[in-house]
């Protein structure tokens, strides 16, 4: 089982997205949790709103911020827009996800963000399913 981390700076959109639809995908073979490095006080109502579409309800989902032991915790830590403001930590796979922010964006633009994350997340899923994706404990990668 591996634990990915999902990071980006608000935690409201997109890292919070890429936990839930990781979480719907690994259906409990995998774990993730989600952060930002400066978190906004909620998640963004129209990621809600497109989430929702999908069965899945962030409303009581709260953004929270990047620490250290989250970090610790993550086998895979998956950045998406966050830059230097994300911290490297030896001995984690780190993924880059070049994905635009949903903040202030119209339903239609966060509904092709989401579905741009589900393929990325079914992909990883996969990769770490079939070990393509290779995490070990302590190894720097």
């Amino acid at each position: 089982m591996a634990r990915v981390l999902f990071v980006c700076q608000q935690n409201a959109g997109r890292s919070q997205m890429s936990q839930a639809l990781f979480e719907r995908a690994t259906n409990g073979r995998h774990q993730a949790r989600s952060a930002g490095t400066r978190p906004a006080e909620h998640v963004h109502p129209v990621v809600v709103d497109v989430m929702r579409e999908r069965g899945i309800d962030l409303s009581l989902r709260r953004p929270q911020k990047l620490t250290d032991d989250l970090g610790q915790w993550a086998d895979v830590v998956v950045t998406m827009g966050c830059g230097d403001e994300c911290p490297y930590i030896p001995g984690k796979k780190y993924i880059d996800w070049d994905l635009t922010d949903p903040d202030g964006k119209s339903v239609d633009e966060v509904r092709a963000i989401r579905n741009d994350i589900n393929a990325r997340v079914r992909q990883l899923a996969s990769d770490l399913d079939g070990g393509s994706l290779a995490v070990s404990r302590g190894s720097a990668s």
